[in-house]
C-alpha cells in the first residue's frame, strides 16, 4: 500500500468535532500515512476553543504551518501530497476555492491540489444553503473536489454525539483511501 500524503486545513466553520475526530483518527492511522500537514485559520482555533473547550489540537504530532506560510511544502506541486481535506469547510473558503483566489495557505493548497488532479475533499459545515453556496459547491465539483457534507447518518445507531460525528469522519477516511474499521451498511452490529 502506497502511504499517503495529506494536508488537513480546518477552517472557522462550526464543526469543529469533525476536524478532532479526524486528526485522532489519522493518529490511528499513521502506519498508512506518509506525512500529515495542518494549516488552521485564525477563526477555526477560536471556534475549536469555543465548541471543544480546549487547545488540544497544539499536542496533535503533526507539522502546523500558519494561514499564510506559503513555503509550506503543500503549496506546491512538487511537494506531491495526494490528498487535501478542509474540514469543517466554510462557504468564505469553498467561495475563494471556486473563485481561484488563492489568499491564504488553504486555498493555495486546495489550489494546487486540484491543478494537479489530486483529491480534494471538502467537508462543507452549512444550512440552508443559498443559491452562491449551491453554485460554488458545482464549480469546485466540477473542478474535481469532492464536497462531502458534514451530514452525519443514523444506521450504525450512535449513542453518543462523538459517534454521530465519526459517521462523516469515517466517510472522510473512506474518501481519502485509507483502511479503517467501521461500520457498513447491512452488517451485523
Amino acid at each position: 500500500m502506497t502511504k499517503r500524503k495529506i494536508v488537513v486545513a480546518i477552517t472557522g466553520a462550526s464543526g469543529s468535532i469533525y476536524a478532532k475526530l479526524l486528526l485522532q483518527k489519522l493518529i490511528a492511522l499513521e502506519d498508512q500515512l506518509q506525512e500529515v500537514s495542518v494549516v488552521m485559520s485564525d477563526n477555526a482555533k477560536d471556534v475549536w476553543k469555543e465548541e471543544i473547550g480546549d487547545i488540544a489540537y497544539e499536542t496533535l504530532p503533526f507539522r502546523f504551518f500558519h494561514k499564510s506560510d506559503f513555503f509550506a511544502p503543500f503549496a506546491s506541486g512538487s511537494a506531491q501530497y495526494d490528498t487535501m481535506v478542509i474540514v469543517p469547510c466554510s462557504m468564505g473558503t469553498l467561495a475563494r476555492i471556486a473563485s481561484g483566489v488563492s489568499n491564504d495557505l488553504t486555498t493555495r493548497a486546495a489550489d494546487v491540489i486540484l491543478k494537479e488532479r489530486r483529491k480534494l475533499i471538502l467537508v462543507a459545515r452549512e444550512t440552508p444553503l443559498n443559491l452562491i453556496h449551491i453554485n460554488n459547491l458545482k464549480t469546485v465539483t466540477e473542478a474535481g473536489a469532492i464536497v462531502c457534507p458534514a451530514t452525519p447518518s443514523f444506521y450504525s445507531k450512535p449513542a453518543t454525539v462523538e459517534e454521530v460525528a465519526l459517521t462523516v469522519v469515517d466517510r472522510i477516511i473512506d474518501l481519502i483511501g485509507l483502511e479503517s474499521k467501521s461500520y457498513r451498511w447491512g452488517e451485523k452490529r
